[in-house]
């Protein structure tokens, strides 16, 4: 095992307690001092981050701000990434404490590690998830969560199956606004439900070269695919917007970035399968060249209790409509029409959210006191499977009934199909 000498995880230290325990082998009475206090390593948390590049980079330096965590391997298939990010943390932390990694694999066959960020290429989300969570760790993914519906049922399984703590990278959950707009629909402020519209930026992203070139030294370009099919390498394929524009990949920002009003969505409705449209119908335009993912929709539905759903590109944002007002929730502000709604105080009986405030603490935090997170699995399986119906809506140009309870689609046979996707070998899930 690929593990620094020089240190003792929370797992590590946990695990020869109890061997001691177990085998009446104890050690002496008299232990060094920096076995106690919130530095100890009882308490200390072993963090890898797998994917280092866009989004990723964003995780680890937000888990590396963690008070009582430290990270202790970086994984990325380009080597000049993974070499960057694991100097710099050894420079931080004056010791060679982080490992470098190509293979996801071989990073998690280690058991010292207690969680994992996730901040992959969006195929790669699920994949890399459900090794981490069969080999014991708690996850942390970034948005989107899956290419499919299936994998979203795999990845829920995995994590109640295995008991582990779950973070979505939906932060706007832990912006007190945001909170504070949903609690007010969530508390009846609004009367009766009628609409819900729902904005989600896109930038027509189209293009990107088709035209085959050498893999570039330092890239496991085969790796970089994994479960996705494989195409020859071009130079805008492994890029930041290769990532998110290629269907091979992705589906575009109707995912990428439409998972963050979806869920604030979710939050003030319920969080629960009465908060899913149970209908979907829609258009869409998408791209040409290798950004060919959708860059245009327009996609309307209608929730069990009768109120329209309307999902469109714009700026980031959930607008709720109600007999007696409207609630507005952005990532930069919450508006409330009449303005009188949002002056009323909540009080001891009505419904509070659950107060983060901050994302990547909160994922650390439940990772050492087991409380579920903000934004749970269950949660993400909800907000993603919207986005998968929306594009099946688009795809077969037909009207998508969707049970949310049973997850299946009633009365269209061919349109099932479209709730799996093919892993390419040797990936499953």
């Amino acid at each position: 095992m690929n593990t620094p000498s020089n240190h003792i995880s929370r797992r590590a230290f946990l695990r020869r307690t109890a061997v001691s325990a177990a085998t009446g082998v104890m050690a002496p009475l008299i232990l060094p001092t920096r076995l106690f206090g919130a530095t100890a390593p009882s308490n200390q948390l072993a963090v890898a981050c797998i994917g280092v590049g866009n989004r990723g980079k964003d995780l680890l330096n937000g888990a590396v701000e963690y008070p009582n965590a430290k990270i202790v391997a970086v994984c990325d298939v380009m080597q000049e990434r993974r070499d960057r990010y694991t100097a710099i943390l050894n420079k931080r932390y004056a010791a060679n404490i982080c490992t470098a990694y190509r293979d996801l694999r071989e990073m998690l066959a280690r058991d010292d590690i207690d969680a994992v960020t996730i901040g992959t290429p969006d195929h790669w989300h699920v994949p890399a998830a459900l090794i981490a969570l069969r080999s014991g760790k708690d996850v942390y993914v970034e948005k989107p969560l899956s290419l499919s519906v299936a994998e979203n049922v795999a990845i829920r399984r995995a994590v109640q199956v295995y008991g582990r703590v779950f973070q979505y990278g939906t932060q706007q959950r832990s912006l007190a606004h945001v909170r504070l707009g949903a609690e007010l629909v969530r508390n009846g402020r609004l009367g009766k439900l009628q609409s819900v519209a729902v904005t989600a930026p896109s930038y027509g992203y189209q293009g990107g070269s088709l035209e085959p070139i050498p893999v570039p030294a330092g890239l496991d370009y085969n790796l970089w695919l994994g479960p996705a099919p494989w195409r020859p390498y071009t130079r805008d394929r492994c890029t930041e917007w290769g990532s998110y524009w290629c269907s091979d990949n992705s589906h575009g920002f109707i995912g990428g970035w439409g998972a963050h009003p979806l869920t604030d969505m979710l939050w003030a409705l319920g969080d629960n399968t009465d908060a899913v449209p149970v209908e979907y119908v829609g258009t869409g335009k998408f791209g040409t060249g290798l950004f060919d993912a959708p860059y245009d929709w327009d996609i309307r539905g209608r929730f069990v209790n009768g109120a329209d759903f309307h999902f469109t590109p714009g700026n980031d944002g959930v607008t709720i409509t109600g007999t007696n007002g409207t609630v507005s929730i952005s990532r930069a502000q919450l508006k409330v029409e009449p303005y009188s709604l949002r002056q009323e105080q909540l009080g001891g009986d009505d419904i509070r959210l659950y107060d983060s405030r901050n994302h990547m603490d909160n994922f650390l935090d439940s990772v050492r006191t087991r409380r579920p997170t903000v934004a749970p699995v269950e949660v993400a399986v909800l907000s993603d499977n919207i986005t998968q119906l929306s594009l099946m809506a688009i795809l077969t140009g037909r009207k998508i009934r969707w049970d949310p309870v049973r997850e299946v689609i009633d009365n269209d046979p061919a349109a099932v199909q479209w709730l799996t996707r093919a892993l390419r070998e040797p990936w499953t899930l």
